[in-house]
């Protein structure tokens, strides 16, 4: 019985033996094929943008491998995302994930991915949001513009993804801000695509909008739009003169903010989680990530939060604001 139960213990510590030479290899070995980074929104995007400037960055550190950008979109985002919880946890397929991966499991509660269905391996960056007008418009304030809201009785319209989409709590946080009735003391006009959001205003089809800077920032440095008010902790370096909420007042307003992270499927070997930390490290001090990240009006912060913690804390942020919209009874 001895012997049978030693050489049992002897083939047990083999195979452990072999697992563990196995995976060291797979750790060494990764990756070994292209990478397929998913951003659940539209080409033009805030999310687009950042997707393809990690791609091109970060393929600098993935062993000549490609990062290969792969826009699915749909249901607030949430059609990316689910396709990538659903993939092989193996790195080869990450998702770029923005804002709306914890706000809209805060608003719906059928979302078909909880803020928590994944591994994260990093944010990326702070996309602050700007309240813009059209250049030709003559609202030269938010004051201004809340005072031809509060005369219209809500026939000013804005432009938004959806009214629990990020770019509709902006305009909805600040409406609620200035004791306006949030969902009613304006008209929110929907298009897909930060793009497309930015086209509505330029041609004049809505009064304002509060989106991510990257597709505003050409139009505002070309004269084309006016900036009012950024939703970020501190002004913009490319907007020096244009104050954030916090300094106007907007307590609400002024905790919305924009961001990129890259998640991946839940359960990712440790191999691949370090494989990606040592690379977005890399990322993070990389001038070409940095030079891009300024051209978007975009903050890298790579590194400097816990990304589960700091996405739990944007879930608390728009559970909150959705329940005190009504949206969530």
């Amino acid at each position: 019985m001895f012997r049978q139960l030693k050489k049992a213990a002897t083939f047990a510590a083999a195979v452990l033996a072999t697992t563990t030479l196995v995976s060291t290899a797979q750790a060494a070995d990764y990756p070994e094929k292209a990478i397929t980074l998913v951003v659940p929104y539209g080409a033009g995007g805030a999310s687009d943008l950042a997707g393809r400037a990690l791609a091109e960055t970060a393929r600098n550190y993935t062993d000549e491998q490609p990062v290969v950008v792969v826009n699915k979109t749909g249901n607030g985002g949430m059609n990316g995302a689910r396709y990538v919880t659903e993939q092989k946890p193996d790195g080869y397929t990450l998702l770029l994930s923005r804002v709306g991966m914890a706000l809209y499991p805060a608003v719906y509660t059928d979302s078909p991915v909880g803020w928590d269905d994944y591994t994260f391996l990093g944010i990326l960056e702070s996309t602050p949001m700007i309240l813009a007008v059209n250049a030709n418009s003559d609202i030269k304030t938010v004051d201004d513009l809340l005072a031809k809201i509060k005369s219209s009785n809500g026939a000013t319209t804005y432009a938004a993804s959806g009214p629990t989409a990020i770019d509709g709590f902006t305009v909805q946080a600040l409406l609620a801000d200035a004791d306006l009735d949030p969902l009613s003391a304006s008209t929110l006009v929907p298009y897909k695509g930060g793009s497309a959001l930015a086209a509505a205003l330029l041609g004049g089809h809505v009064d304002f909008l509060a989106i991510a800077a990257g597709s505003l920032m050409p139009h505002i440095e070309a004269g084309k739009m006016r900036a009012l008010m950024v939703y970020s902790p501190k002004r913009m370096d490319a907007l020096p003169d244009v104050p954030t909420a916090k300094e106007l007042g907007y307590n609400l307003a002024g905790q919305v903010d924009g961001w990129s992270a890259l998640f991946a499927p839940k359960n990712l070997p440790e191999d691949v989680i370090a494989k990606w930390k040592d690379i977005l490290s890399n990322v993070a001090t990389n001038e070409q990530w940095l030079d891009l990240a300024k051209k978007r009006g975009s903050v890298s912060v790579v590194g400097d939060q816990d990304p589960a913690a700091f996405v739990k804390s944007q879930y608390e942020l728009y559970n909150g604001m959705a329940k005190k919209f009504g949206y969530i009874q």
